[in-house]
């Protein structure tokens, strides 16, 4: 077993953050490491002038890479996805430092890192191809759509997922022919570095995606006035303030933000199963992940065996600190994580919750361990009823019908993910119909949307505006271009006279389409 809370060289640390966006003289900040509460190493901040300058490198930059054109751009990528998986045990190692996640966790970020990479690297070129439009009046005119990238894209990310979630927006925005300039979050920041070096080493100029770190309000803040176009991870509330920025600016956003997530479990199930799938969708990563679940509701009849089945399962998990495949749960990411569920736990339990299972810290495996905790009893007076937790933490409701549990699932301001499981796909698909989230699974928590990098993934209600993944994460980088040309077939009436002569040969043209349905 490879246990230790610190697993990365310190010269590693430092060579990585040596192209870091920030000034020679810039201050820096210590960066923790969860399993131990050492110090991993220091990370300098970077400024809102840091920010100005990377942006007009990057733009330079730029120019150079969208004349590359699709397939060398293609070829770049794709050597990117290689040698991150070349390279993924020392990644896995510089993850699992920064983030408290186990081993097979971190490598659910590495691969969702290289399938982002390989599926954006191949279907660039087709999705974005030129193509001829119907127009406005057949055979006379001709109408093509072409795109045209939006030049530079800001991209912020949080701590959580440092991988997967800055590769699901950096790698189209440059495979569409951006460039990027990100803002880390200081806690992930050292995980970006490395991925990105993979990205430099394949032969992404340095300049053309630059990472910067420091102050939200000035740094970030700095990143939105400086693009075109901006992506944002993180709460509801900082999102907001991104999206009002931005369209201050009159640019374009994507943000992901909160979820309440609910899984709801059919009469149906085999009560066993669904539970132990159950138990990693609520507790993968610590539940510090967006689309985690933190709301099951269960129908009465299945109720007591699978709530028995659930807590079991739970109470097996082997929590700790180890850079193997030997833990299945680990550590929170830091103080104010920990704060945070602790507060949940405490005041649910003050209300009259019932734990189930856990409802503790683990000072004896490290400083932000908790257990994974299960509540019963929970109502809607309590700060975990409606509240995001972003922790390992949920409650378990019984409900008498389908009716009922789609009803409770809804009664959200959050809508991004949801998960139904039933022993019929046909009635976990009619179920999946009625949930307002922007991602559903049937009989998984959030692995199948979550992986699936040719289906959009974003937020309903509270959740987010746009989204990430598929076609329409691509399309997020680029403008539309609409060129249309005359054929010469029929010169287009320009006088009264000339109307008053064309206008029945187009009345008619114009029933002739319909009849024959043609778009």
């Amino acid at each position: 077993m490879r246990m230790s809370g610190l697993l990365v060289d310190r010269s590693l640390a430092a060579e990585l953050v040596h192209d870091l966006s920030a000034a020679t003289n810039a201050s820096a900040t210590p960066v923790i490491a969860p399993f131990t509460g050492e110090v991993l190493h220091d990370l300098p901040q970077s400024s809102a002038r840091d920010v100005t300058d990377a942006a007009a490198a990057a733009r330079v930059a730029q120019l150079a890479w969208v004349r590359l054109g699709f397939a060398e751009r293609r070829r770049i990528l794709l050597d990117a996805h290689d040698r991150l998986l070349a390279n993924r045990e020392e990644l896995l190692d510089v993850l699992q430092s920064e983030t408290g996640k186990t081993r097979g966790q971190a490598f659910e970020e590495v691969f969702q890192g290289a399938s982002v990479t390989r599926y954006y690297a191949v279907s660039a070129r087709s999705v974005l191809r030129t193509r001829r439009r119907r127009a406005g009046i057949p055979v006379v005119l001709a109408t093509r759509v072409s795109y045209k990238s939006k030049g530079l894209v800001g991209v912020i990310t949080p701590w959580n997922y440092p991988l997967s979630l800055s590769l699901m927006d950096v790698v189209p925005a440059l495979a569409a022919g951006n460039a990027v300039v990100q803002k880390a979050d200081n806690q992930g920041a050292l995980t970006i570095l490395h991925a990105r070096r993979a990205f430099i080493d394949a032969g992404v100029p340095a300049a053309l995606w630059a990472v910067v770190a420091g102050d939200g309000n000035e740094v970030g803040n700095a990143v939105v006035d400086s693009v075109d176009y901006v992506c944002f991870t993180g709460s509801t509330a900082t999102g907001t303030k991104v999206g009002v920025r931005a369209a201050g600016r009159l640019i374009g956003a994507s943000l992901e933000l909160g979820g309440k997530n609910p899984l709801i479990v059919l009469d149906d199930v085999n009560p066993q199963k669904a539970a132990a799938n159950a138990v990693y969708s609520c507790f993968s990563s610590m539940g510090q992940l967006c689309v985690s679940i933190e709301r099951i509701y269960v129908q009465r009849a299945v109720a007591d065996e699978f709530t028995k089945a659930f807590v079991a399962r739970v109470d097996s998990l082997v929590q700790g600190a180890a850079f193997d495949d030997s833990t299945d749960v680990g550590s929170l990411t830091s103080a104010a994580q920990l704060e945070r569920v602790t507060a949940h736990v405490t005041d649910a339990i003050a209300k009259g919750a019932t734990v189930l299972s856990g409802g503790k810290a683990r000072p004896d495996l490290g400083p932000y361990f908790y257990e994974p905790t299960v509540l019963a009893d929970v109502t809607p007076d309590m700060a975990c009823w409606a509240n995001e937790t972003f922790g390992p933490v949920v409650a378990i409701t019984v409900i008498e019908s389908e009716d009922d549990a789609i009803a409770a699932a809804n009664a959200s301001e959050f809508g991004l993910n949801a998960s139904v499981f039933s022993g019929s796909v046909a009635r976990g698909r009619r179920v999946a119909s009625r949930i307002s989230a922007g991602s559903v699974n049937i009989n998984e928590g959030y692995r199948a949307t979550f992986s699936s990098v040719d289906a959009p993934m974003g937020g309903m209600k509270q959740s987010g505006l746009g989204r990430r993944n598929g076609r329409e994460g691509l399309l997020r980088f680029v403008d539309a271009r609409t060129v249309a040309e005359s054929t010469g077939v029929l010169t287009l009436p320009r006088a009264g006279r000339e109307f008053a002569r064309l206008a029945p040969a187009m009345i008619l043209l114009l029933r002739i389409l319909k009849l024959a349905r043609r778009r």
